[in-house]
């Protein structure tokens, strides 16, 4: 191969540079040192900046490998098949004459090339004066060997078509039309000019009009292998959410950093319009829409709904000297309304200061009796008696005893109960979230449907910041297609209620990810916030690790994350350390849902009796920790994380499932002052306690 060449047009010789002496060895490889701007830029492979060939005015880009350039310095260069061209041609498609090479050094000349059919802007042809006969100097060329590119993503190098046509891209998966390069030993590989020659990294706000953005260089990767993907649990694209379906051939751009990927056609703005980003309601239409996740665990669906309807000090008629009278509750409640104070006595223990507000950096547990939610402030009520851990939230003094025509359940009313009618421990299943609760239930006793004081108000519509933020999604009680959680990435089962969106088919919000994740938690574990992520964090280059169970979490599901201390935990995991858990343990064989925490909606505490047992003590009504062993059962099954009934006096544990399996329990002899719950005064069902038939619209 000449390595000087001598040109008519240009009075320097020009030498011969090889852009890639290496080919094929190929290797992506960042920057790893930790820099202070923590920019993680690509280690480029070649010195070589995209200039222009002085003949043809095309790009000379590092994919040609060779080059010639003037010896001079001159700044002069042309590609290698350029700089080869002969000055005159016989062409077999015009043999009376011989053909010129013409080319304009600084604008292209639109010209009708015969061979090829095309009108094009072209810096250089073959032209026969006398005839007007022109061709194409790309169209002139009759060796495959001087239009091969050296492409990276192929050991073999690449031969441009000689004509356009219409086919599928092997890089970004999608039909083109137009000029492609293929591999003449590999059969089958079709790479389109414009794939080809694709930038190796770019910032992807420059290439979207800063629609999505990222702070890092994403690079260009030629493969995305299975195992690859398993590894980081299949992955959506960033830019559209949809996955890349274990196709490990196709070409993607990444940052290995922040775990982001993107398909070509997404991070090139090359794609349809983006779904997610299409607004599909009116503001005007839906003033009152809610906007989730709320911003921390002080907010409820029963706050968004009833705060507006306290008024501060005053619970209503039956408030005395001695306190207030529910109609729910034997014992008289009084309003706290100064700041709470500080305790140190366990949050499961009945003799809990019940003046401490909820607070997990202190391991305090405060919870409403009624929706199960924590009493983060003041004012609230309680229970006169130290020994009875009742409380409620202002605004759930405000509940309607009564519900109608619900959507779920439009044939029958609703009743309010504070115990669930014929359940053990009060302890039901939520007919709407799936999630067991022992707070206030709306029941039909005689279709035995149960649902909790959150699910009972829950709004029709919604928005929800995993997903976009631009699209309504609406209640659902009979899911029409299938689909997945965009919080959990759980799937979303057969006539399970949801919030669905129409806009996007497959997607959907489970009612217990939408209503009970915060976007914003404290915990033990970290003195700063951890917010609900949806997507691995930016510059989290380590592997991810639940900080409370210890086990490998997945950053494409839901999780909370601190950003000061990159530190991570599952969102049904963020509950525990309320509990006298004291230590952890990797090989627990009891899994969680995920998203919210199976037994959020629990509040845990009460001493019960239970004779078929034949158990000489009381047993309380707790959340098992390590040590607490095994099932006393015949289960034998681990009680760690589970609900169980406990001896404080000796080591007798039983499953909260087991014991409800006797069907026996003794409510007679059941301590109301500890459990707080009005467990024998009449609250059955509608028997005698007054409530099935009050007709005010609060419970008061």
């Amino acid at each position: 191969m000449d390595r000087m060449k001598k040109i008519i047009e240009h009075e320097h010789p020009l030498n011969l540079i090889d852009l890639q002496p290496n080919y094929p060895l190929y290797e992506e490889k960042y920057d790893d040192d930790d820099d202070d701007n923590g920019s993680g830029e690509l280690i480029t492979r070649q010195n070589f900046r995209c200039r222009r060939c002085d003949r043809c005015r095309e790009e000379i880009n590092w994919f040609h490998r060779y080059y010639y350039e003037c010896a001079h310095s001159c700044d002069y260069l042309l590609h290698k098949f350029c700089g080869e061209l002969c000055i005159t041609l016989k062409h077999t498609s015009h043999p009376a004459h011989t053909l010129d090479l013409f080319f304009l050094t600084h604008t292209p000349y639109w010209c009708f090339c015969v061979l090829c059919g095309r009108n094009e802007a072209v810096g250089l042809c073959y032209y026969c004066s006398g005839c007007k006969f022109i061709i194409h100097g790309n169209c002139a060329i009759t060796s495959v060997e001087d239009r091969l590119i050296y492409h990276p993503s192929h050991r073999h190098p690449l031969a441009a078509t000689p004509k356009p046509h219409l086919s599928q891209c092997n890089a970004c998966g999608k039909k083109h039309e137009g000029t492609f390069y293929i591999c003449t030993t590999c059969f089958g590989l079709f790479i389109h000019s414009d794939c080809a020659f694709l930038p190796e990294n770019l910032m992807i706000q420059n290439a979207t009009n800063d629609t999505f953005s990222h702070p890092h260089p994403l690079i260009l990767s030629y493969s995305f292998p299975i195992k690859d993907q398993e590894d980081q649990y299949h992955p959506n694209c960033r830019v559209c959410e949809n996955g890349f379906f274990k196709r490990a051939n196709t070409w993607i751009y990444k940052c290995e950093k922040c775990r982001y990927y993107a398909h070509i056609p997404c991070a090139t703005s090359r794609g349809t319009e983006n779904r997610l980003l299409i607004k599909n309601y009116e503001d005007s239409e839906y003033p009152d829409l809610l906007h989730l996740p709320f911003p921390d665990e002080s907010y409820s669906i029963p706050k968004h709904t009833f705060a507006k309807l306290v008024k501060h000090g005053t619970f209503g008629a039956d408030e005395g000297n001695d306190g207030v009278k529910h109609n729910f509750h034997p014992h008289p409640l009084v309003l706290v309304s100064t700041e709470c104070s500080d305790t140190t006595s366990t949050p499961t223990s009945s003799k809990t200061n019940v003046l401490s507000c909820h607070n997990p950096m202190k391991k305090v547990q405060l919870l409403c009796n009624a929706c199960v939610r924590p009493v983060t402030s003041v004012p609230f009520y309680k229970c006169v008696n130290d020994d009875c851990n009742f409380v409620l939230h202002e605004w759930c003094t405000q509940l309607p005893t009564q519900v109608e025509k619900y959507p779920g359940h439009p044939k029958h009313t609703l009743i309010l109960h504070s115990n669930a009618p014929d359940k053990f421990l009060s302890v039901f299943k939520c007919d709407v979230c799936l999630l067991e609760c022992n707070g206030f239930v709306y029941s039909c006793v005689i279709c035995d449907y149960h649902i909790d004081v959150t699910c009972s108000f829950m709004p029709q519509n919604i928005t929800h910041e995993a997903h976009s933020g631009h699209h309504l999604l609406s209640r659902s009680f009979e899911k029409e297609h299938d689909g997945y959680c965009v919080i959990c990435k759980s799937y979303i089962d057969d006539f399970q209620c949801s919030f669905a969106c129409d806009t996007c088919e497959d997607v959907g919000v489970h009612v217990g990810c939408a209503l009970l994740l915060p976007r914003e938690i404290r915990h033990k574990i970290d003195k700063h916030p951890m917010r609900l992520s949806y997507l691995p964090a930016e510059n989290h280059k380590s592997e991810y690790f639940c900080e409370i169970c210890e086990k490998e979490l997945n950053p494409e599901k839901c999780f909370y994350h601190c950003y000061e201390c990159a530190w991570s935990i599952h969102t049904f995991c963020a509950p525990h350390i309320l509990q006298s858990e004291t230590s952890v343990s990797t090989d627990d064989e009891y899994h969680f849902l995920e998203g919210a925490y199976k037994y959020v909606n629990i509040k845990f505490g009460g001493i019960h009796k239970f004779e078929p047992l034949r158990h000489p003590h009381p047993l309380s009504f707790v959340q098992g920790i390590e040590s607490d062993g095994k099932c006393t059962t015949k289960c034998r099954d681990a009680v760690k994380y589970r609900p169980i009934l406990k001896c404080q006096q000796c080591k007798f544990v039983i499953h909260f499932d087991c014991c409800r399996h006797y069907d026996l329990f003794d409510d007679g002899d059941d301590d109301d002052d500890d459990d707080g719950h009005d467990d024998g005064d009449g609250d059955d069902g509608g028997d005698g306690d007054g409530d099935d038939d009050k007709s005010s619209d609060e419970i008061i």
